[in-house]
């Protein structure tokens, strides 16, 4: 239906139609959606040499973050890989760098916005590039939850822990009320923190590394956690439940690893015999009871970088990561497979893609500044001190 028909109808696209579409941006969403400028075409021949012609030009002035999720094209002009965390601190120790363009997500660049200096800009070279799961926590709902626990007389027991996998407005909440950020290689770490401060935790956004540090790490049971679901009043949850409870998990999940389930498991083990299943933390919780391997996306990494020729892996998580591991330890007669047979990427991590990065540094090589992430006073200091606090963890 075009503009005109929905017009004549007196139809008005809603604003979730309008945020899909890329054409509003709805200010309390983690993400943005708008990227001004026109994109060079996909099929443009001369994509990567205009990517490192641009890169050259700005020299020193320029620092490309890559995530591992991100697409082959794309990573081939990061000066450094890594996890979220991992690239945040490293734009903060490149000081001289005057443009960090992140080729990641939103919160990501939040992030690293965060960690570096106020002369340095942080780009994101596309702004829809957002996070399923940091979306499902908004500043608005965390502040009625902790009305909820305040409420149910137990917010002074409670702890907040937030995962690095979120906006800076939830971990400014989570500094202001005396918590820390995780990730997922320290959320042990962390969460053993947050238990000599208070009785209780609020776990945000993602339920299932909650559950799973929780009870696969910490010896607790599925019955000391509760899942708080911010679209139910009062969370859907008793204040007796709350009170009985150790662990108050958001109700939020990573769209890529949520979709692996035991099914996924025992079909790779059927089919290839031998198979040494390895996943992510982020997964369901029955997932990662029946994997032989459990680990960050370093973790992972490096399981494989150690183990021997000729070994067999099903690896779950994000594709393009997946992918191109098994292209690098082919050599090494590795077979590594994605878990889940049906292919799934990450939809918003891949929107960073070779035109959005070509725009971006032609823009900045000719002195126009884009897609800057910019995070704001107040919600930069008492999201630093959640940072700092995780920094500080032992």
């Amino acid at each position: 239906m075009t503009t005109a028909q929905t017009q004549e109808l007196d139809v008005q696209p809603t604003p979730l139609a309008l945020l899909l579409l890329g054409r509003e941006a709805d200010p309390r969403s983690e993400r943005g959606v708008e990227c001004p400028g026109d994109l060079p075409s996909p099929s443009d021949p001369d994509l990567v040499e205009r990517a490192r012609a641009a890169k050259a030009k700005l020299g020193d002035k320029v620092f490309v973050l890559g995530h591992h999720y991100q697409r082959d094209e794309v990573i081939q002009f990061a000066d450094v890989t890594g996890d979220s965390f991992k690239l945040a601190r490293d734009a903060a120790a490149r000081p001289q760098a005057e443009y960090i363009v992140f080729c990641g997500v939103h919160f990501m660049a939040e992030s690293a916005d965060i960690l570096t200096a106020d002369d340095q800009k942080v780009v994101l070279p596309d702004l829809a590039a957002g996070c399923s799961m940091a979306d499902m926590a908004t500043a608005e709902q965390v502040a009625e939850c902790w009305d909820v626990l305040t409420e149910a007389g137990i917010a002074e027991q409670v702890v907040p822990v937030s995962y690095m996998n979120s906006s800076a407005d939830i971990k400014a909440f989570t500094g202001k009320h005396g918590g820390t950020i995780c990730t997922s290689s320290n959320a042990k770490r962390a969460l053993d923190w947050a238990f000599q401060q208070g009785e209780k935790v609020l776990f945000l956004p993602d339920q299932h590394l909650g559950r799973n540090t929780a009870v696969r790490d910490m010896g607790m049971s599925l019955e000391d956690c509760v899942v708080y679901n911010p679209h139910k009043p009062n969370g859907g949850l008793t204040a007796e439940e709350l009170r009985g409870a150790k662990m108050i998990l958001w109700r939020g999940h990573c769209s890529v690893h949520g979709r692996f389930s035991l099914d996924s498991v025992n079909e790779v083990r059927e089919r290839i015999p031998g198979v040494n299943v390895l996943v992510h933390p982020e997964c369901r919780h029955e997932v990662v009871a029946a994997a032989d391997h459990v680990g960050s996306t370093e973790y992972i990494i490096k399981t494989l970088e150690a183990a021997p020729a000729g070994s067999k892996w099903a690896i779950g998580t994000e594709l393009n990561l997946v992918r191109r591991l098994a292209n690098r330890f082919a050599s090494e007669d590795k077979e590594i497979v994605f878990l889940d047979r049906t292919v799934c990427f990450c939809s918003t991590m891949n929107r960073i893609d070779l035109p959005h990065l070509v725009w971006a540094l032609e823009s900045l090589a000719e002195g126009t500044l884009v897609n800057r992430i910019e995070v704001d006073k107040e919600t930069e200091a008492f999201a630093k001190l959640a940072l700092e606090r995780m920094l500080a963890l032992p």
